[in-house]
């Protein structure tokens, strides 16, 4: 052994095992998993709303947002936006931002950024849906 560096003696699985993502990895994983889903099955659904409202009027847009499933239906997809978003953003910061001061700000800013973007389009679909 030389001086302050001590021979590791546990074998490379018990040192991977000391490393990782403070076992969220798997969580995480899944949860990308499902909202890919959810936006997938529900980007059919948005299309043909939006393709139905071309050439309509504000009134007819409001209208339309206002039904209460669509409104539920529109809510449902934001979220899972701007959660898949934040979870793909992560995984990137991760993965190529290797200064620690430069990784937590740009975490912290990309969860307000999400949390912000989210709360406003709730807002404006709540907002739109009960002044109908």
């Amino acid at each position: 052994m030389s001086g302050s560096r001590i021979r590791d003696m546990r074998t490379p699985l018990a040192r991977a095992r000391g490393l990782g993502s403070a076992k969220s990895g798997v969580g995480h994983f899944w949860w990308q998993r499902v909202t890919a889903i959810v936006l997938a099955l529900m980007v059919p659904w948005l299309v043909w709303l939006l393709v139905s409202l071309a050439g309509a009027d504000l009134e007819t847009a409001r209208a339309a947002v206002a039904r209460p499933w669509n409104a539920i239906l529109l809510s449902i997809f934001v979220v899972a936006l701007f959660w898949h978003a934040k979870l793909g953003v992560q995984v990137v910061i991760e993965d190529y931002v290797h200064t620690r001061a430069l990784e937590v700000a740009s975490q912290l800013l990309v969860t307000l950024a999400c949390v912000l973007g989210a709360v406003a389009s709730l807002y404006a679909i709540g907002r739109i849906a009960l002044m109908a």
